[in-house]
């Protein structure tokens, strides 16, 4: 590992947190919030949101203050509080989310430039797949040569990023219409709280995935310069991102109402930009999204290949993951999680599955590793005495649990079809170690993973479970 000296600073951390935050999600919000919810149920899903993921972030800031040594971030947390195998699955869970999600903003970066250039649209699959292969080797490229040179070039795209959008506020702001803002405020039904709460429980999905990427300076802990900057850049990087998903959601309810923005096309946000300018909008946060999703692409496959190697380098992934190269670069961990997001593409791009649908499969992936870490977050303000943080990881917990809840039962399923392998690398792991069996408690939980995967794949073969 490099000096202190040679680490990534604070903005460095910061950035991977908003870079990782503000990718595909911030731009499609308008059309995903309506899809589902009035504007009155999306503020107050923002503002469960908001309370769940600073609560979570404050956590995140508690466990790096007061546990330094546990690097890696949730995959330790979870290591360290609840047992081996359940930081494996901790570690497997957000390594795939990290991956899925990075083929899902391939869909849409595919889907965007065929607004430019229809050869990237859908029926042209062969291109695609070759287009496909470059942006992730290419990254394979860019990381291989250094994992701080790769987080300077986020800090980069993550500045480029942020210009449409702030720009998109300043106009819709101009544009808002309160009469606009008012039709169909509690959905068209109007307010009972039968109507209401199972939209606020539909903006509980968009609303994960559009904040996974929180822990993105947790997970990069050991590369940090220093500790202390771990903490301070996710509370900031994430109340900042908050900030700006609540201006962009809720001010576009008044430039269209629910039924328009629901109907839009991804990405949504350049349609609606699009209503109030014209088309040059439309190109405006197409261009803005192409840059946005080029430094989600770069900060998730960092975040995937980190975790992996740390989770390898502490026996709990196989040793597969443990080679670094002369940059000190994990590289053989990079080049598993790029072959895994090739193969996943080539199956995405010819089974026509939409961004939304892969980013909420990779969003429940990620639910674990949270639940974990505002779990063991709780633990340690209780071994401590820390009172206002007891308070703060049991509202953290309280929330990582409703998100499972809000998920449905379908997408739990397949996401334990994804749990599942990881059974049996735990084994080979484990094996490698020296311990060729799992112990009671590590068997009970596999099987409890295996049977619901089981189901799972029942559900999707005779169609009762559907994507």
């Amino acid at each position: 590992m490099k000096s202190q000296s040679a680490g990534i600073g604070f903005f460095g951390l910061a950035a991977m947190v908003v870079g990782t935050m503000i990718g595909g999600g911030a731009f499609n919000l308008p059309g995903a919030m309506a899809q589902g919810a009035g504007v009155g149920s999306v503020l107050i899903g923002w503002t469960i949101t908001g309370i769940g993921m600073v609560m979570l972030a404050f956590v995140f800031q508690f466990l790096a203050n007061t546990r330094p040594e546990l690097e890696g971030g949730i995959y330790a947390y979870a290591k360290e509080g609840f047992g081996k195998f359940v930081g494996f699955n901790s570690g497997w869970g957000y390594w795939m989310s990290a991956w899925i999600g990075t083929v899902a903003n391939i869909t849409l970066i595919f889907s965007t430039l065929s607004y430019f250039f229809p050869i990237f649209s859908a029926e042209h699959r062969t291109f695609r797949l070759l287009m496909s292969a470059v942006v992730i080797w290419g990254l394979f490229w860019i990381i291989s040569r250094g994992m701080r040179e790769a987080a300077l070039l986020n800090i980069v795209t993550t500045i480029a990023k942020l210009v449409p959008i702030f720009l998109f506020i300043v106009l819709i702001l101009f544009a808002f219409r309160i009469d606009t803002f008012q039709i169909d405020f509690w959905g068209q039904s109007g307010f009972s709280w039968s109507q209401v709460f199972p939209q606020v429980k539909s903006t509980m999905l968009v609303t994960l995935w559009a904040f996974v990427g929180i822990e993105g300076a947790v997970v990069l802990s050991s590369r940090a310069r220093h500790k202390r900057d771990v903490g301070r850049a996710t509370v900031i990087g994430l109340v900042g991102t908050l900030v700006i998903y609540m201006m962009i959601s809720i001010l576009s309810f008044g430039v269209m109402t629910q039924e328009q923005l629901a109907a839009l096309s991804e990405p949504s946000m350049a349609y609606v930009l699009e209503a109030v300018v014209g088309p040059v909008g439309a190109t405006i946060i197409n261009i803005g999204l192409l840059v946005s999703l080029s430094g989600a692409l770069l900060g998730w496959t960092i975040l995937a290949t980190e975790i992996s190697y740390v989770a390898s380098r502490d026996g709990v992934f196989p040793k597969l993951f443990n080679r670094l190269n002369r940059n000190e670069t994990p590289v053989s961990a990079l080049f598993i999680t790029q072959a895994f997001t090739q193969l996943v593409t080539i199956i995405a791009l010819f089974s026509e599955q939409t961004y939304l649908v892969l980013s909420s499969i990779a969003g429940i992936a990620a639910l674990v590793p949270y639940l974990f870490s505002a779990l063991f977050g709780w633990k340690e303000a209780r071994r401590t005495g820390t009172r206002p943080m007891l308070v703060m990881s049991g509202i953290a917990t309280v929330y990582a649990a409703w998100l499972l809840y809000a998920s449905g039962v379908e997408y739990m399923l397949i996401a334990m079809i994804l749990y599942a392998p990881g059974v049996f690398v735990f084994m080979l792991a484990e094996r490698e170690q020296g311990r060729p069996y799992l112990s009671r408690l590590q068997y009970m939980i596999a099987v409890v993973i295996l049977l619901a995967a089981t189901y799972g794949v029942y559900g999707l073969w005779t169609a009762t479970i559907s994507l």
